[in-house]
């Protein structure tokens, strides 16, 4: 089986075997039917994955892995939170008329801010090292001071080019001021980025990422967030001239709702196989040129989907 798969497995055990319920407790989901969605719940969960190892997919069931990689350009690359940008149906229940999930994912990702002061004779330099920032401007304050501004992603591509070992290296999704104008807060909302020697002989640095995640609905979602934030790293490693490390993915709240617990009992039972191979096209060089055709999947052998309820 795939480590995924162990990993996977284990978690769903610990859930069902040691895990709380909330059943009878306020909630905010629920089933299409109006009925509330309740789940059994683990607190504190993190699984590690060492991207140099194996792709972290699972097998006891297929992981649309080109749908997983559409998702997360549409709000790192794309950045966007309309859904008319995205080649799949799952944010559809939390859409409005025009596509929009408000004031979430991509947006807080596109927003530019105020990244690094800058002297008068800095100007043309950081303006070279810019050039393939998309969000890249000077902003000259009232009081004569130059700032550039980058919006998050672009920040992240910077300090990985310019300054690696910075501590300093993360992206937020979770902006207070604006929750109320979201029409999901985000459960993926945060990403750490951390840069380790290997002394490897390519002289690679290598890159690591901790995904940090405030709910996690098993059965629809956990390795479907596993595998897209994986190939993220993998993206940002391969523009930044890295090796992609570890995934640390840490999960406050890891679930199984109630109408989902007699699918992933069953899923568990099922067959496992190797992991498959998942490389990029290494031919792109800039962040911005990826598409979901440059993911290259082999020897993914996996049980079938399954067809659930999603909880809203």
């Amino acid at each position: 089986m795939s480590y995924a798969d162990e990993i996977f497995k284990a978690n769903v055990l610990d859930i069902l075997n040691n895990g709380t319920t909330t059943e009878n407790q306020e909630v905010r989901p629920h089933w299409p039917d109006g009925t509330p969605a309740y789940t059994i719940k683990q607190f504190g969960v993190v699984n590690r994955y060492n991207l140099q190892k194996e792709f972290p997919a699972i097998t006891v069931r297929k992981n649309g892995l080109k749908s997983c990689m559409d998702e997360i350009l549409w709000i790192y690359q794309k950045k966007s939170s309309n859904i008319n940008d995205l080649n799949s149906s799952i944010w559809d229940e939390w859409a409005d008329e025009q596509g929009s999930i408000g004031k979430a994912y991509g947006y807080q990702i596109g927003e530019a801010f105020k990244f690094k002061q800058i002297s008068e004779d800095k100007v043309d330099e950081e303006t070279e090292k810019c050039k393939d920032y998309p969000s890249f401007k000077l902003f000259h304050t009232a009081d004569d001071k130059i700032w550039i501004m980058l919006d998050q992603m672009d920040s992240v591509l910077y300090q990985l080019k310019y300054t690696p070992f910075s501590r300093r290296i993360m992206t937020s999704l979770w902006n207070v001021n604006e929750l109320n104008e979201m029409n999901l807060q985000p459960c993926c909302w945060n990403l750490e980025f951390n840069v380790t020697d290997k002394n490897r002989e390519d002289k690679k640095l290598t890159l690591n990422m901790v995904l940090n995640q405030r709910s996690n609905d098993m059965l629809a979602a956990n390795n479907w967030n596993v595998a897209q934030y994986a190939i993220l790293l993998m993206m940002i490693a391969q523009v930044s001239n890295m090796i992609p490390g570890e995934l640390v993915h840490v999960i406050c709240d890891q679930h199984i709702y109630d109408r989902h617990v007699d699918i992933i009992k069953s899923i568990i039972e099922r067959e496992t196989y190797p992991a498959p191979k998942v490389w990029l096209n290494p031919d792109i060089k800039n962040f911005y040129d990826f598409t979901t055709k440059d993911l290259n999947v082999v020897d993914y052998i996996a049980g079938e989907k399954v067809t659930f309820e999603v909880a809203i």
